[in-house]
């Protein structure tokens, strides 16, 4: 087995899963080959669509945007947090985090949430509490990705409330978050193998608060084991 290419990002659809209160997503012909001699399409959604990054500017005016932050952000080795199993809407814990959180690592925290895309539930999945953002924050990571919605609680139908506590702790500190990945759960078994896993986040050059982006993991070999 050599090296590996996962796409984490999920595909760009009329009707797909958004935030809610966020603009709903339309992809339709706007020229095509027999009217035009080209097919293009009309896209409108909003930049928090689909798999995309956040910068600290989407929760405060006066943090950095996403045009004034370093592409080395967005790309780096991963380390990837085992959150799943959790029933809906439960705060995720830092005991969570593994071993070997540090500057210019992305952390992306799997709660297998992924598999809800599409279907009512994708709402309601776990999420960092506080404390785990600020422990994040303390080992120097700066870049956070997860397979949900939000890195915090998503309000259900009618339910109005929500809350910004883990974006403000790690947008506060300068991070960047990574929202609506898929794919985590071969990242863990990459990772239990002894596998170096880098992922690259790098979003389209949108200007403000966030942008879509594909989520790409490379996946080295496996190592060398002695026979000895």
């Amino acid at each position: 087995m050599g090296v590996e290419l996962l796409d984490l990002s999920v595909p760009v659809l009329s009707g797909m899963p958004v935030y809610p209160g966020d603009p709903e997503v339309v992809v339709a012909p706007a020229l095509t080959v027999a009217n035009s001699g080209v097919n293009v399409r009309r896209l409108h959604m909003g930049s928090q669509s689909g798999t995309h990054v956040d910068a600290p500017y989407h929760v405060d005016d006066l943090l950095p945007r996403l045009e004034d932050l370093p592409l080395e952000r967005f790309t780096g080795p991963a380390v990837v947090a085992d959150a799943r199993g959790l029933p809906p809407r439960t705060p995720i814990g830092p005991e969570i985090l593994p071993a070997g959180l540090r500057p210019g690592v992305v952390l992306l925290i799997a709660t297998g949430w992924s598999r809800h895309w599409g279907t009512a539930d994708v709402l309601a999945h776990p999420y960092p509490a506080a404390e785990t953002a600020e422990a994040i924050v303390a080992a120097g990571v700066r870049t956070v990705g997860i397979d949900a919605l939000s890195v915090d609680r998503t309000p259900p139908p009618g339910d109005g409330e929500f809350s910004l506590d883990a974006h403000r702790v790690l947008c506060g500190a300068g991070a960047v978050i990574a929202e609506n990945l898929t794919g985590l759960d071969r990242l863990l078994e990459a990772q239990a193998d002894g596998r170096r896993v880098e992922v690259s986040l790098f979003p389209i050059r949108l200007e403000g608060d966030g942008a879509p982006v594909r989520a790409v993991a490379r996946i080295d070999a496996p190592p060398v084991r002695s026979s000895r």
